[in-house]
């Protein structure tokens, strides 16, 4: 792990009502298992002085920025997810953003993707990531690789604070982010790291 805590982030992903919630036409149900871990996550960061950066979707209302296979929502069932304003675009009950965390506003899967993340990091003298939140072989890969491909020395995802939306679907794509040199821990291992 990191020298040093302060040179560490951890990314929270999506951890939005519309991703989580039974009432969400969008929500992932394996969401609801990682909150307790994702809450837990973000405690041990607080502990450690690592900056958290709360990572959420906001589109517009009528999916103009929204990804091309998902503008049906928006304009044939007429569903708005992720809406800045929104219940649905709130965190899960839980987890809250704290002044000295950092709120990132994305609209595509990956956290770096037309976003100034990875220029906040680097200005804030961060060189390793910590990876929470949904879903795996979306938001949280492509924002791995993402990280791998700008050289973000340590990448870790907490296997046991992601999900996908098959126990199968989350493995196999932990079993590629392994294979490009990610560390994969769980809560319980990360905690134990030492600095």
């Amino acid at each position: 792990m990191a020298k040093d805590w302060k040179q560490t982030a951890l990314l929270v992903i999506d951890m939005q009502k519309d991703f989580i919630e039974d009432w969400s036409p969008v929500a992932l149900k394996a969401g609801k298992n990682i909150v307790p871990n994702v809450v837990k996550a973000v405690e041990i960061a607080r502990e450690r002085g690592i900056l958290i950066v709360w990572v959420v979707r906001e589109n517009d209302p009528l999916g103009r920025d929204v990804e091309l296979f998902r503008r049906h929502y928006y304009t044939e069932m007429k569903v708005k997810i992720g809406c800045k304003g929104s219940e649905g675009a709130g965190l899960v009950d839980g987890l809250l953003i704290k002044e000295e965390d950092y709120k990132l506003v994305k609209s595509r899967f990956s956290a770096f993707f037309a976003t100034h993340l990875h220029s906040v990091l680097q200005a804030t003298g961060i060189h390793n990531l910590v990876i929470t939140g949904i879903q795996t072989p979306n938001c949280i890969r492509q924002t791995v690789f993402d990280a791998v491909a700008l050289d973000y020395p340590q990448v870790t995802v907490i296997v046991d604070a992601t999900a996908a939306a098959t126990p199968e679907v989350h493995q196999a794509n932990l079993f590629d982010m392994k294979n490009i040199g990610v560390a994969t821990q769980t809560l319980q291992e990360w905690s134990e790291a030492k600095a």
